[in-house]
């Protein structure tokens, strides 16, 4: 019971990274905020890596260019393409690309890897994709023909695309890190490469209004998404294994959904309900052809 509150928990705090994500790109541009976000999860989770970055120096060393491409793919670009995307889009439309992940991460390794799909899988993957692009269109083919597709929902693909290559990063290489410590040194080596990027948004630093809400949304994305959500979720994998557990993940459009309808005041639609349902019963038909050949891995969530 206690495994299945913390995955529900996980993918509520996962879900909060769009809904609060929303307002506060309103007011922070993506690449700054993804520098705030970054520098919060670093003073949290210090006191958890220290030691492991301490003893495995020379890991760090040794794996440098692993390291450097998790964090360029999972926490830079990501984050950038999200919150960038965020500006443009609404939640709940954001949520149900997101939940479109490891169907980018199935075909991401077929081209790359040459990886086989089963023919239930690729059922699985024209499903899904097909409720992503139901989703984008509106479901109307006058949208597709002049071509009116949402910007946002073009660059939340990208996200998706670069947190796929992010994935296939973590299954080649996160047996090789401790958990804390590798979330540490991605977390500074992100600040670092942020740092150079910030005079893009120069002006638009200077016009931040650091609200008591802006302020507490920062620290939220800092602090759940990036650290606690993690740490249940992790807690679910050991307790139920990642195949069971991957299953929560699918609440994600869910709660973003709900959440976006409560806080944000946005409207459903039935293309958006229908388009969810697509992804997430198409995420489920490829997970479940494909967790036979899974190993226990466990990915740093966004």
């Amino acid at each position: 019971m206690k495994a299945y509150l913390l995955l529900i928990l996980a993918a509520i705090f996962y879900a909060g990274n769009l809904i609060i994500g929303k307002p506060v790109t309103a007011e922070i541009p993506p690449i700054t905020l993804s520098f705030f976000r970054y520098i919060i999860a670093a003073f949290v989770i210090f006191p958890l890596g220290y030691k492991e970055w301490k003893n495995n120096r020379a890991l760090w060393k040794k794996e440098w260019k692993a390291i450097l491409a998790l964090s360029v793919t999972g926490l830079v670009l990501f984050n950038i393409f999200v919150y960038l995307a965020l500006n443009y889009t609404t939640t709940i439309n954001a949520g149900i690309v997101e939940a479109s992940t490891p169907i980018f991460t199935l075909l991401l390794a077929f081209i790359l890897f040459g990886d086989r799909f089963t023919a239930k899988q690729l059922f699985g993957v024209f499903i899904s994709l097909f409720g992503v692009f139901f989703v984008i269109t509106k479901g109307s083919l006058e949208v597709i023909t002049n071509l009116q597709i949402n910007i946002g929902d073009l660059i939340m693909l990208l996200a998706m695309v670069s947190w796929s290559v992010y994935s296939i990063f973590i299954k080649q290489h996160t047996w090789k890190f401790p958990t804390y410590g590798a979330l540490l040194v991605m977390s500074v080596i992100a600040i670092i490469l942020f740092i150079p990027l910030l005079p893009i948004e120069w002006e638009e630093i200077q016009q931040i209004n650091w609200s008591w809400a802006i302020i507490g949304g920062t620290l939220y994305l800092g602090i759940f998404p990036s650290l606690i959500a993690l740490m249940a979720y992790n807690k679910g994998v050991q307790e139920l294994g990642p195949s069971r557990a991957s299953i929560f993940l699918n609440l994600i459009p869910v709660f973003t959904m709900i959440g976006a309808v409560i806080f944000l005041k946005e409207q459903i639609s039935f293309v958006q309900i229908l388009g969810g349902l697509f992804v997430i019963i198409g995420v489920m038909i490829t997970n479940r052809m494909g967790k036979k050949k899974n190993k226990s891995t466990t990915e740093i969530e966004s």
